[in-house]
């Protein structure tokens, strides 16, 4: 064993409030990245579930697709092999009035090939809670155009949106309903919604998705098709991922100033031992220890002091994000967050990099007291002793 790791075994530092400094900043830390990593999660993860992750349509139709229909692609097996790809769907968008007693409300129907059950409906809970409907109600719609056609549906369920915005409040129905309300072709939709994998549901990789689906799509068109555009979620919904952006920077934020924090009470921690042992550096300077192994010793024990309140905090952290995560015990509004709780999400990569990162700093702000020692003259020290 070498001198300073045994030196170091026999000194600790006694301020208990530099464990429970570094102890709260890093669960501090911890339950920022969770926090963060909860939020990409839930609001990528209903943006998915909402509209899907790339949009296929004509270049005409807006994001919601048009009057006239896409046809499904020829080349729709070659995407669905795409690297990267879950699935893609065709889904059929329609605008409709909904008669409810004396009141009328717009909303958004959307077909999908999920929703099996004919004149079946999923009603938002938002809109089912406002208007008192649900499931056995019948909901009778209204949809415009040539001729207004009238429309009864059978409420099937009343879901929970994963989302807070307008798009989040749809009235999800059969795809095959709704072609039958606009009199189109069994291969005809609105557009098709493509899902890819979540870890490229991020705003830097999935335009470079986006833009190999619309490449394939455009040169997978035979003679007779429409080319189709791709659009990326990301920028139907750019104020979500900016918001996403602003939380990964306090997050950033917050990791410094956590880390400078705990720094500083490791600083007057060791700075209290440095005082205490000032003989002790005098005498191994006098054994012919140099200033960097007496500083080695001290930094092994800041070193140790450090881990214990980062295994503290991470344990206390992690206890937090069990329990959020299973009882949502911390709401929030939804119209402000987009979420109706706190999300959290035990990113271990993301954590590790955490921890490391803020042990790191901690470690260097170290260096700082240990720059007394060399102002340590062992000829004096001794001889007070």
């Amino acid at each position: 064993m070498r001198a300073e790791g045994f030196i170091a075994r026999r000194l600790r530092v006694k301020e208990k409030m530099a464990v429970v400094a570094i102890a709260i900043s890093f669960f501090v830390i911890i339950i920022a990245v969770a926090i963060s990593a909860g939020f990409r999660r839930e609001i990528r993860g209903g943006v998915s579930a909402v509209t899907g992750d790339v949009l296929l349509t004509n270049a005409a139709a807006d994001l919601t697709g048009g009057a006239d229909p896409v046809r499904t692609p020829s080349c729709l097996k070659d995407l669905e092999g795409m690297h990267g790809v879950e699935s893609i769907q065709p889904v059929v968008y329609g605008a409709g009035i909904l008669k409810l007693g004396d009141e009328i409300q717009g909303a958004l129907f959307k077909g999908t090939p999920a929703d099996t059950a004919s004149m079946g409906v999923r009603v938002p809970a938002t809109l089912a809670g406002r208007f008192g409907l649900a499931v056995g109600d019948d909901l009778t719609a209204y949809f415009a155009g040539e001729k207004t056609k009238i429309r009864k549906w059978h409420i099937l369920e009343i879901y929970e949106s994963p989302m807070a915005t307008d798009e989040g409040q749809l009235l999800y129905v059969p795809i095959r309903d709704m072609r039958r309300v606009f009199e189109w072709d069994d291969d005809e939709s609105s557009l098709l919604e493509v899902r890819v994998e979540p870890r490229l549901r991020g705003r830097k990789v999935l335009p470079q998705v986006t833009q190999e689906l619309g490449w394939r799509a455009m040169a997978g068109a035979g003679k007779e098709e429409e080319p189709l555009r791709a659009v990326a979620a990301t920028e139907r919904f750019p104020q979500l991922f900016d918001w996403l952006d602003l939380i990964d920077f306090n997050v950033y934020a917050i990791l410094l100033l956590m880390t400078v924090v705990a720094g500083f009470n490791m600083i007057s921690g060791l700075l209290i031992l440095l005082f205490r042992h000032v003989s002790t550096i005098g005498t191994l300077k006098t054994l012919g220890m140099g200033n960097r192994a007496v500083a080695g010793v001290f930094l092994r024990v800041g070193a140790r002091t450090a881990a214990i309140g980062m295994a503290a905090g991470n344990v206390l952290a992690l206890l937090f994000c069990l329990i959020q995560g299973t009882t949502h015990l911390i709401k929030l509004n939804p119209e402000n967050y987009f979420v109706s709780f706190v999300p959290v999400h035990v990113n271990l990569p993301g954590i590790l990099l955490a921890d490391a990162a803020a042990f790191a700093g901690i470690l260097l702000l170290l260096l700082i007291p240990t720059l007394f020692i060399s102002k340590v003259d062992p000829a004096k020290t001794v001889k007070a002793e």
